[in-house]
């Protein structure tokens, strides 16, 4: 098995939210754990609907960092958020 492979059997062992917390809690640092919980929410609101502006004001980010969630919701990703 390849070094991803692993990466993803490492998330598909954790069965409950509070296993996942304390695997992502461990194996991310603060900055990398903010980050992805920020991404996350910037799919949920394209998902919405809500502008590349707008979703980068609340979250304070860039426009860019919006531009590359929206590039990757239209090539079919996040089907399950």
């Amino acid at each position: 098995m390849n070094k991803v492979g692993e990466l993803i059997e490492s998330f598909l062992k954790n069965k409950t939210s509070a296993e996942m917390l304390d695997f992502l809690k461990g194996i991310l640092t603060p900055h990398e754990f903010e980050k992805l919980v920020t991404r996350l929410q910037i799919v949920k609101l394209l998902k919405k609907g809500l502008p590349h502006q707008e979703i980068a004001r609340r979250l304070k980010v860039g426009v860019a960092t919006v531009t590359r969630g929206s590039r990757e919701l239209r090539m079919g990703r996040f089907k399950k958020i």
